[in-house]
């Protein structure tokens, strides 16, 4: 029963998400990554609530919609969004900090509600970006490196893993299955190519591959901590067999926006 259901969870999303990168207007695909970058913003303050930490989820969302206007936008400065965000904050909290027992909470309160919009929501804006300047070629390619990067891991890492990578983190991973992630991203950046970006020199894919996927490898066990802390496996139920939103696009906080820096400025 969970194969059946993590496998239709998986088709309905990836047929999806397909639909969408290969063939939405534009506006329509940025709206759908907001959608998904607030559900995974609403996983991410619902973790750090845990730990009684009090983020604002309202407050957290409506900065975060700030903050990645600038991406669909582009004659809005993202830095001028930027300090539109943290201003907010600053007029919201002086207005509702009240009490004693709302100033003692307001230290860990304000930091996490700004943690959130700078690990989630600012990151992930530049790999709409890639969408939005580049097409969508180089989301396939970024999902081939990341994804099957991570298929690598695991299918080496199961069986020869015999050295931790990060124990606390992520206990089932290994340097052994790191070896073999980073096979398997390179394997899946030759073949990006070979289908969807012939004219990039293959040195460059290659390497592009293997930065991309290191990013990757430290953006998935770095949501793992907050996971850690708190004692759960996923950071939600909302895909049945997949874990949450933030489960599904972990390795893309950091891996994204590096393959749009390298795009952009060492391919041209």
């Amino acid at each position: 029963m969970d194969l059946i259901k993590r496998t239709f969870t998986a088709v309905v999303l990836l047929g999806s998400l397909f639909v969408i990168i290969q063939y939405a207007p534009d506006w329509v695909f940025f709206l759908a990554g907001l959608a998904f970058v607030l559900a995974a913003l609403f996983e991410f303050y619902h973790l750090t609530g845990m730990k009684g930490l009090g983020p604002e989820k309202a407050l957290g969302a409506a900065m975060s919609v700030v903050v990645l206007l600038p991406y669909y936008f582009r004659t809005i400065p993202l830095e001028a969004a930027l300090f539109a965000a943290v201003l907010a904050a600053g007029v919201f909290y002086l207005v509702a900090v009240r009490t004693p027992e709302k100033l003692a909470l307001f230290p860990a309160s304000f930091a996490t509600t700004l943690a959130g919009v700078l690990y989630i929501a600012f990151p992930l804006g530049f790999v709409f970006r890639l969408r939005l300047e580049e097409g969508p070629f180089l989301l396939y390619f970024l999902a081939a490196v990341v994804f099957l990067g991570d298929t690598g891991a695991f299918f080496i890492g199961k069986p020869f893993g015999r050295h931790k990578m990060t124990p606390i983190a992520s206990p089932n991973k290994s340097w052994e299955g790191s070896a073999g992630g980073f096979l398997f991203a390179v394997a899946g950046a030759v073949l990006a190519r070979v289908l969807l970006l012939p004219e990039v020199p293959l040195l460059t894919v290659v390497l592009t591959g293997l930065v991309v996927h290191a990013a990757a490898q430290v953006s998935d066990p770095l949501e793992s901590l907050f996971k850690r802390a708190v004692g759960v496996k996923d950071s939600s139920n909302s895909l049945p067999g997949h874990g949450g939103f933030l489960d599904r696009i972990d390795s893309l906080i950091l891996a994204g926006p590096l393959l749009y820096f390298i795009v952009k400025y060492l391919w041209r």
